[in-house]
Order: structure tokens, then sequence, then C-alpha cells
């Protein structure tokens, strides 16, 4: 219709008018995006129009919105004239089609044609050079931007502000920031977002409060970056922000109920989360994606997945961030039934090839199937691997018990040229320690070093863990030293490890490097010094990391508080015990296991069985560990039938099987009322082979029930499998002593003696003023031991004074706990309890020793045995004999 009307212009004035025409027509259709103005473009060249600048810049920016950068640059390298306007449009198009490297091109090429740049153009360049993070190149620019006067301007001076943030130089940013004086709101913002960016939390919200005192109103970007900051600063930090949001009245769009949906949901208020999404009814997939990611990582899994139906309902279609969140969900349930509608679900969505819902595919069915065909499956259907991918798979095969064909995927990632990211090496530097090869870990170590990432402080990290996993720790502490940053997990792996090893004072010993080096404890690290306190029973640095958690707010952890329960109950102190206990908000079942354990453990036999049924109440099931401790503590108080029953529940009502520590612990049940043959009943038909553990219990009871043919049996069958353990011979020899065939008892000692073994020396430890004391049976290594050896002998004495009748065999007199316990009345607070640990059971003497000591003084006598606690104080034992 247009070129038939052009075909029949005849005179100047009517061709203007058509020229005006043409040119409305191309700006209306420029600024709607409509493909129809187009077709003004072959009328144009036939009239001639074609010189026309203004009509062919706004062609120029059509083509570019209706097909695409490509199709502009097309159009611009035709146009036979071009001002500012057309190479700032054509570089405008190259950046939002992320082509950066062809708008750089296209500056130089401009300023080499003599075109001088404005600040959009300028802009432009400076954005490209942002999102390259080519920093040298954004210098140069605004070194052009300086010496043409544009150095004030607000628009360039956020673009440079975001190039030096992005290029990691945060302090120069806001040197930037603060040459424009007090900037707009969009200065503001985006130098607000380059500290958040950084992780710089508290900066950019004191950047936030400078920005009011400088009158300069907030809007909802600003407001979307400081609640990404409050998620991390906490609660009562996001609220305050929430409210000066209000207080402004910034308008509750769909982005910012995302953000605040997403702070609420890090600050582990899901609620407000959910109310605040239905504040308005505009809701998008961001929204629901932010809700179903929030109880996902709040552990409401069940939450997460109704919030996804319900999304589904509302007829808003899933991203394929949508389907990582609800696919986590899946996997930590874990349901594979639930995770396979999922799937179904992505593929019918077109996501299912999308890169990331694969990774997050892959992990579902590793952590739910029982095999690994069906991750197999996954992983080779996808069409795009990535770093992540293989990742998730060799991680998975590790956690799944296959890590020598995790070492076969390394190498096959590495053939077919994907190269491994720092948590691909953390994970396979893993499954080194866990398949104790420490050949594979130096051929890793070797290819960490030749591409250069063992400054990264995750692979260093895996590397120390590894070597000290192996027991190799003068390799771990040269990596430990050789790494240019140590965080937190750099010390909790060491300290974790240590604390395995039974080396609890070299893990206390950490804290003090951990402090040269500035490094804040966590909740990770914090859990673990306070294991290795109370490995130690080292109740002085116990309280003191107990009073740094209640100070730095760590103690709301779970982990934490556990720590607190398990420290002090390993040092016998009940009362301290359920006080953190009750402080806990919502006990899991370890926090009620620590409770348990304690309470059998120092003799509260009624209280940990009723605090076992407690817990029950409380909705909390129970474990494995909780019945091993059910059992000993039936075990400590002689409670057989009550026992057994706990042991038959175990299966028949809460469908967890038996360990072979449950076995062991049910023999000493019945063996100890004298069920012997039935505990030997236990042993031959348990569903796994004896271990020495399960004969040394048996064979003690024996001692106690005078059944000297079974307590050979017991003795030969430990000896078959363990031919060098001394245990069976002493405990033979005891039980020839107890029933009076002490020829046989000397015999059997001999017999050990002739095969060149010896029993381990009786040695105690204690801890004074964050030092370690060690004392060993018949040592007078100890530099204060002459002092130690008259203070035990001056203890007897009062007896004798106060009229008690006491009397021990000379070989006792000196055993560990003795010297260790006269050792603490030479040192400790007249008031102050004693705690010390035994390597081995007290001896009838020595307890008698200590509680007829604690009916002479007022001060009690805690001794560790293993899981057993002696608390003694005023003449009695909390044991009560046993």
């Amino acid at each position: 219709m247009i070129c038939k009307t052009a075909a029949k212009l005849t005179n100047r004035s009517e061709l203007y008018r058509f020229e005006y025409v043409c040119s409305r027509v191309v700006s209306l259709c420029n600024s709607k995006s409509l493909k129809e103005g187009i077709c003004v473009h072959s009328p144009i060249i036939k009239l001639g129009f074609h010189h026309h600048l203004y009509m062919n810049n706004n062609l120029l920016s059509l083509y570019h919105k209706c097909f695409g950068a490509d199709h502009a640059r097309h159009f611009f390298d035709k146009m036979p004239y071009k001002d500012v306007v057309s190479w700032t449009a054509i570089m405008s198009a190259y950046v939002q089609s992320a082509i950066y490297e062809k708008a750089l091109e296209l500056f130089d090429l401009m300023v080499i044609l003599g075109q001088s740049p404005n600040e959009f153009t300028l802009s432009s360049a400076i954005r490209s050079c942002a999102a390259l993070r080519d920093f040298d190149q954004g210098t140069r620019l605004q070194a052009f931007v300086i010496k043409h006067g544009f150095d004030m301007n607000p628009i360039l001076g956020s673009n440079l502000i975001d190039l030096y943030s992005k290029c990691k130089f945060i302090m120069e940013s806001y040197e930037v920031f603060k040459l424009l004086g007090n900037g707009d709101i969009v200065c503001w913002t985006t130098v607000i977002s380059s500290f958040v960016q950084d992780r710089k939390w508290s900066q950019g919200l004191e950047l936030y409060i400078r920005m009011i005192e400088a009158r300069i109103p907030p809007n909802e970007f600003t407001f979307v970056k400081l609640l990404v900051a409050s998620a991390f600063l906490g609660l009562k930090c996001g609220r305050l922000v929430h409210a000066h949001m209000i207080m402004w009245g910034v308008k509750l769009n769909v982005v910012l109920k995302t953000a605040l949906a997403d702070m609420y949901s890090k600050c582990q208020m899901m609620e407000y989360a959910i109310k605040v999404s239905k504040l308005t009814p505009e809701c998008d997939v961001f929204l629901w994606t932010a809700i179903i990611s929030g109880f996902t990582k709040n552990l409401k899994f069940r939450e997460a997945v109704a919030a996804y139906l319900e999304m589904e309902k509302s007829g808003i279609l899933p991203n394929y961030y949508t389907y990582n969140s609800v696919l986590n969900a899946c996997s930590s349930i874990p349901s594979l039934e639930l995770g396979k509608q999922i799937h179904s679900r992505a593929i019918m969505s077109g996501l299912e090839n999308e890169v990331s819902v694969g990774n997050a595919l892959v992990d579902m069915y590793m952590k739910c199937s029982n095999g690994i065909e069906d991750a197999l499956r996954v992983f080779r259907g996808m069409n795009l691997l990535n770093v992540i991918s293989w990742t998730s798979l060799i991680a998975g095969i590790i956690e799944n018990g296959f890590e020598q064909d995790s070492f076969h995927l390394f190498m096959e990632m590495r053939a077919v040229g994907v190269p491994p990211n720092s948590f691909t090496l953390s994970v396979i530097l893993r499954a080194c320690g866990t398949v104790n090869s420490s050949s594979q870990l130096m051929k890793l170590h070797g290819y960490v070093i030749k591409t250069k990432l063992d400054h990264d402080t995750v692979v260093g990290n895996a590397l120390v863990h590894a070597y000290a996993r192996l027991g190799m720790l003068d390799d771990a502490w040269h990596v430990f030293g050789m790494m240019s940053h140590r965080d937190a997990i750099t010390y909790t792996s060491l300290a974790s490890i240590m604390n395995q090893r039974g080396s609890h004072e070299m893990a206390l010993k950490i804290i003090s490097r951990m402090n040269n080096d500035d490094v804040k404890m966590d909740g990770f690290s914090l859990a673990t010094f306070l294991s290795a306190s109370a490995g130690l029973t080292s109740t002085e640095t116990g309280k003191q990391l107990h009073c740094h958690s209640l100070k730095s707010g760590l103690g709301s952890w779970n982990s934490v508080s556990n720590g607190v329960v398990d420290l002090y109950g390993k040092c016998g102190y009940i009362d301290d015990v359920r006080q953190a206990f009750e402080e806990i908000t919502a006990p899991d079942v370890f926090s009620w296991n620590g409770l348990i354990s304690a309470l059998a453990s120092s003799g509260h036999i009624y209280c940990a069985l009723s605090t076992f049924d407690d817990m029950r109440l409380a909705g909390v099931k129970p474990d494995s560990v909780t019945f091993f401790l059910v059992l000993f503590a039936c075990s400590q108080g002689k409670m057989v039938d009550m026992g057994l029953e706990y042991f038959q529940s175990m299966k028949e009502k809460h469908g967890i099987e038996p360990w072979l520590d449950h076995y062991v612990c049910l023999v000493d049940v019945l063996s100890q009322a004298g069920r012997l043959q039935e505990a030997l009943g236990v042993i031959e038909t348990m569903p796994f082979a004896p271990d020495a553990m399960v004969y040394k219990t048996l064979l003690n009871a024996c001692k106690l029930h005078r059944n000297v043919p079974l307590g050979e049996d017991m003795a030969r069958r430990g000896l078959e499998l363990h031919p060098s353990d001394p245990a069976f011979y002493i405990l033979l020899a005891n039980l020839y002593d107890a029933c009076g065939q002490c020829e046989f008892g000397e015999k059997t000692r001999r017999l050990m003696r002739e095969r060149g073994l010896k029993r381990n020396p009786g040695q105690s430890w204690m801890e004074i003023r964050n030092k370690v004391h060690l004392f060993v049976t018949g040592d007078n290594s100890h530099p204060q031991i002459h002092a130690i050896r008259e203070k035990i002998e001056s203890i007897i004495s009062e007896f004798n004074d106060c009229g008690y009748v006491y009397q021990d065999s000379g070989d006792s007199s000196y055993h560990s706990e003795r010297l260790a316990v006269a050792f603490g009345f030479l040192t400790t607070p007249s008031k102050a309890p004693i705690c010390i640990i035994n390597n081995m059971p007290i001896c009838r003497d020595c307890h008698n020793f200590l509680t007829l000591l604690t009916q002479l003084v007022d001060k009690k006598i805690i001794v560790r045995v293993g899981n057993r606690i002696h608390t003694f104080g005023n003449g009695e034992c909390s044991c009560q004999d046993y």
C-alpha cells in the first residue's frame, strides 16, 4: 500500500509529507517494538530516504529489538551516515545481547574514525568491561571519561563503581563513589550493591545510613540489596530494613516480596516469608521458588513439596531453579518415588536437558536409590555436562561406597576436557582418606600444584583433611603452613581428625593458632573444640568455650548446645547437663542421646530410662545410639527383663536393626544377672561374627559367677581371634584367682610373659590450669612425685587417726588414679572437684580409698573410665558399688 502511494506522488511537498509519515511510523514502531515497522524500510530506499539519519537510527534500533544484534549490525554497516546515536545504538544492541567484545571493538573503531562518544556510548563500553572483568580496558575508558569532562556524570560514575566492584577492587569503587560527591540514588545503590556482593554486609548497611543522612531517598533496588545483606546479618537487621521500606512508602512489588521472603527464610522465619508473599495478589515463578527453596533450606521438605504442588495449581510454570529446589527436598526426605514424579514433570516441562536440572536429578538418584544405576542413566543421557555434573556424580559415587570408581570417573572427566574445579578436587581428595590411599593422594596433590590450585582455600582444606585422616600429620601441617589463607574449616578439619585419633589435647591447642590467625570460630569449630574438651574432661577450657558460645550467639546452634551437654556429661556434672539441655529450644535426637548418656554413665539409671520415655513423648524418634545407651543403662542397673524388652522393641516397634554393639550390651545384661547360657546363646546366634569385646564381656561375667569352664571357652575363642591380646590372659587369671585356683592363675600370667605380652600400665590424666598431667602406675617421673607420695601417706594416716578401717595391698598404694587424686589435692582449690580419666577400671582397693577420702573431706572426685563415670562424694560412689 505504501509503495503504491509512493508511486503516485507528483510534487515535492507531498514527498516531504510522506518522508515525515515514514519517520513517524518507524519511530512509533521502534518505541513499541513492532515488526511491521520493518516494512517501511523498502519504500524508504525506493524514495531515496535512506540518507535520513534520524529515520535510520530508529530503524537500527527496531532491527535490534525485533531480529537481534546481528541484523542490526548488518543494517548499521549499510548506513551511509552515522552519528554518535548510531554508534551508541549498535553498541547498546551488543551489550544487551551479552556480546561485549563486539561492543568494545565498535567503540575503538568509533574513536579511530574520529567520532566523539557521549556519556551513553561510554556507559555501554564501561558496562562491557565490567561484564568481561577487563580492568585494564576499563581504566583506559575511565581516563577517557576524565579527559573529556565526564568524571562527574552520575551514570558513568555508577558504571565505574560497578566495574571496580566486579573486578574485586571494592575499596577503589568506594573511592570513585566519593569523587562523585553525594551522587544520585543509582550511584548509592550501585556502591551498596558492590559491598553486598563482596559479602561486606555491615559496610553495605552503613552506606545506607549515610545515604539517608545525605537526604537521598532509597528505591526498591536499594532495598533489594539491603535485604540480601540482612539475610546474613540476622533477623533483627532484616526486620529493621523491612520497617524502613514501609516507612519510605516503597511500593511492594513482586521483586521486593521475593527479596523479603528470601531474607525471612534465611533467618529461619518461614511463617513471616509466607505472610509477606500473600500481602499482595501479585506472584511469579521467582517468588514461588524463593518459598520452596526456603522450606528446603529450613529442612521443611514436605512443606516444600506442598508449595510446589500449590504453585502448579495456580498455573505458574516452574523454572529450572524451582526444579532444583524441589529435587533437593526429595533428596533430603529421601523419597525416590516423589523424585521420579518430579523427574516426569521436568520432562513434560521440557527442562530435563537443562544442565542444572540434570545435575539435581543425578544428586537425587544418588541419595534416594539403593544403587547408582538411575543416576548414571540420567548422567549419560545429559546433552551438556559441566563441572557441576561431574562433581555431583563423583560425590554420589563416593557416598555410595565406590571410591575406586570415583578415581576412574575423575580421570574420564579430565580426558573429555572438563577441568575440575576446587569443589571437584575437595570431593576426590576426601575419597583418598576413605580408601586409605596415600599414593592416590600424592598424585592428586601433584595435580593440584601443577594446575596452581594449591593456594585455593577449599582445596587446601581438603588436602589437610586427607593427609590428617591418613595419619600423615607432618604432611597435613606442611600443607597447613603453605596455605595463603586459612578459614574456620581448615582448623575444624584438623581438630576433628585429632579428636578421632584421641589427641584431644592437640585439638585444643589449635584454638590458639586460630586466634593468632584472627579466624573466628563458627558453630562447627566450636562444637569440635567442645568435643575435644569433653574427651579430655577439660572443664576449664570447656567452660570458657561455653561462655564464648553464649557471647557469640553460637549457642543457638544445636550442634554447639549438644556439645555443651556432652561436655558436662563426660565431666560428671549432672546438674549442668540438665540445665544445658533445658536451654535447647528444639532438642533433636543428639540432644536427647547426650542427656541419656550423661545420666546412664553417672549411675542415674532410672532417670536415664525415664528420659528415654520423655524423648518419645516429645515426638523425637530414637536411633541406634539411643538404644545402645538404653541397653547400657539396663546393664548398669541389672534390669534384665527391661533390657530384653528394649532389645526386642528395636526392630519390632522402631524398625532399627541392632548393631554388634547392641548384642554386646545384651550379653552384658544377661551375664551380669547370671544367665550365662542365654548370653552364650546370643553370641552363637547373632547375625554378626563375634568380636573380642563380646568374648571379654562374657569372660568377665564368668569371674563374677565363678564359671570356670565357660570362662576358659571364652578365653580360647577370644585368643583364636586375637592371640596377642593380653586382656584375655589377665581376665582368665583373675577368674582362676576368684575361684581359688591360684596356681592356674599364676600359670596363665607366666604363659603371657613367656609369649612376650605385657599388661598395659594403669594411666590417669587430668587438666590443671589448661595443662594436662599424666600419671602412670608405679612411675616416679612426675616433677612433684615426692609431694604426691607424701600426700597419699598423709591421707592414709588420717584414715587411721579417724578410726576408719582401711587396708589395701601394697601394689595398689601408688596406682595412677591415687597419684592423680593426690596431685589434685595439692593443686586445686579446697572446694573444687577433681576430675580424672582412667584408661582401665578402678580396682577395688582404689575404689574404697576414694570413697573413704570423700567421707573425710568435703570434695567431689570424678573418675571417668570409658563410658562409665564414678562420682565420689560424702563417702559414696554414684556406681553404688557396681
